[in-house]
């Protein structure tokens, strides 16, 4: 998960949930839909709408293998004007259980992380040699947990069935999912599709073939926390949309290259210039208010790593060190607006967003990312689209 949280504001026009449409939406609403009690399915004709059917059509198959049955859903925010197409659909379900038998965190109960509130944010924990393989351990077992939550992604799913495969997933590795409960956060992981920034809520929202959804994993093993996350197409839809391709294949290579930086020595303040340079040079924004964190024994404790470029971050690499680097980027304005669920962060023009984040550990000559992928994790880069002049851009580096 992100650090930090930015002030809110603003409203939008109700946009066209057609797929490659950006018209505003006319009063015209999919009849199926309000049968079925799913609001906010607004399309901007007739023909858009005819043309986005077969897609669309999807939100009505209830009880169809892992697809969720939507009878009785509903929007929980009818006054709401949300600024891009994604719409929540309650009600959420039951707070899963975690076994007794598995160590929690602070947070597990009362939903307030105490012992993270009292932290010096000024002092940076080095690790041992013994703390250092634990946040190997714990990396290692958040890294399956996404491969296996991501192996599942396809349109027709919900994203509260991807919480209930990650939650599963975490319990069989004895392992608490950080996010439940954390500062009252109802779910196992992250999910935040097309222009949702951050800290979406997984609810019975279905994906459609042409969104993109980050999924946002964090465990807690053996008293030490990981997190990761990654941005994945859903469809050959959404592989097939140069926007899309730009703002995910984009992100994932400024991750890599503020990577690249990470040595004893290195200034923190530096990684968010390598990060914004590329993002420019790729006409993609740096949404600023969120951050790369330290991890280990605590979930967000410092060091504080902006992701834009002339920040002020105090402090330098040290081997021993454990951070997140999680940049997040967007097509449009880099500015964002909470959802009045508190959590869900989205972009103000409803344009589109990716985020990756690995957790690293700065070691005597360099780093190691101890959340990388492996040879059969899902996802991965693909080929972006050609420039004008026949050539293509720079393909994503090797960290995923």
């Amino acid at each position: 998960m992100a650090e930090n949280a930015p002030e809110t504001s603003s409203t939008a026009k109700k946009r066209c949930l057609g797929a490659d449409c950006e018209n505003d939406a006319e009063a015209l609403q999919c009849p199926s839909c309000l049968k079925i009690g799913i609001t906010g399915s607004y399309f901007c004709s007739q023909n858009c709408f005819k043309k986005n059917w077969s897609q669309h059509a999807t939100m009505h198959k209830t009880a169809q293998g892992k697809t969720q049955n939507v009878t009785g859903a509903y929007n929980p925010f009818p006054t709401y004007s949300f600024t891009g197409s994604v719409r929540p659909v309650y009600p959420l379900s039951a707070r899963r259980a975690v076994p007794k038998s598995i160590r929690h965190p602070d947070w597990a109960e009362a939903g307030i992380p105490k012992a993270e509130k009292r932290l010096n944010r000024s002092k940076i924990d080095i690790l041992d040699a013994k703390g250092q393989a634990a946040m190997r351990k714990v990396c290692k077992l958040a890294r399956e947990v996404l491969d296996i939550t991501a192996a599942e992604l396809k349109p027709g799913i919900t994203t509260d069935y991807l919480d209930e495969v990650c939650h599963k997933a975490c319990i069989e590795r004895n392992s608490y999912p950080s996010p439940l409960n954390y500062n009252h956060f109802p779910k196992s992981l992250c999910t935040s599709p097309n222009e949702v920034v951050c800290h979406g809520i997984p609810d019975q929202r279905i994906l459609l073939n042409g969104d993109i959804l980050n999924l946002d994993i964090s465990l807690y093993h053996d008293g030490h926390h990981a997190d990761l996350n990654e941005t994945y197409y859903i469809g050959d839809r959404a592989k097939a949309d140069p926007e899309s391709v730009r703002v995910i294949e984009t992100t994932r290579q400024c991750l890599d290259k503020a990577i690249e930086l990470v040595k004893p020595g290195t200034p923190f303040r530096d990684f968010g210039k390598a990060i914004e340079t590329h993002a420019k040079s790729k006409n993609c924004s740096v949404v600023a208010t969120w951050g790369g964190h330290g991890i280990n024994t605590e979930f967000h404790p410092p060091p504080w790593i902006p992701h834009y470029a002339k920040n002020k971050a105090v402090g330098v690499c040290k081997p021993g060190m454990t951070f997140t680097i999680e940049p997040i980027l967007t097509l449009g304005k880099p500015r964002e607006v909470y959802w009045p669920d508190n959590w869900t962060n989205a972009t103000v023009d409803g344009k589109r967003t990716a985020q990756f984040e690995h957790t690293l550990l700065v070691t005597e000559t360099g780093v190691e990312v101890l959340t990388a992928a492996n040879e059969n994790s899902p996802g991965g880069s693909i080929p972006e689209p050609a420039v004008p002049d026949g050539t293509e851009k720079d393909k994503a580096g090797s960290n995923r």
